[in-house]
């Protein structure tokens, strides 16, 4: 395999709102109105949020971003791998990633929210064999049948 290359980048790339495009349409498929809380590209040039693609020769792979919730507190957002990808370690790679940037940023807890549909359930289990564990909703979400949030403790 190629090396693969883990960096920040811009939201306002081609080829990245193209795979967010693909996964704010894959939510809204698959998830009642009113429950996508997948980011819009827009919302991923806030200040405290941070793209990171993974590339292999310059060609797209997947993409996460991490927000700052507070100085101890970050969330996973837009995590998503090319269809063409999947199944191929690209996604793990990039939650270790993100992961080991929150932990380089003194973030002690890292949280997210997914659906809780059967089209998620890849999703969830990736998650939970990183450690990830169901938690009570945080920051603007609420309790609901659509959702599940999920938090970890770095360096426990």
């Amino acid at each position: 395999m190629d090396a693969l290359e883990f960096a920040l980048d811009d939201p306002t790339a081609a080829d990245v709102v193209a795979l967010l495009e693909v996964h704010v349409e894959f939510s809204r498929e698959v998830t009642p109105a009113g429950h996508v809380h997948a980011f819009e590209p827009e919302a991923l040039r806030a200040d405290d949020v941070d793209l990171f693609s993974i590339r292999r020769d310059g060609v797209l792979l997947g993409i996460g971003a991490l927000r700052r919730l507070d100085a101890d507190h970050a969330e996973i957002k837009s995590m998503h791998t090319t269809e063409a990808e999947r199944g191929k370690g690209i996604g793990r790679l990039l939650l270790d990633q993100l992961l080991a940037t929150a932990s380089a940023r003194g973030h002690g807890r890292v949280s997210l929210e997914t659906g809780t549909m059967e089209a998620f359930a890849p999703a969830r289990a990736l998650y939970e064999s990183a450690g990830f564990e169901a938690c009570a909703p945080f920051g603007n979400y609420w309790e609901n049948p659509n959702s599940v949030c999920m938090t970890l403790m770095l360096n426990a």
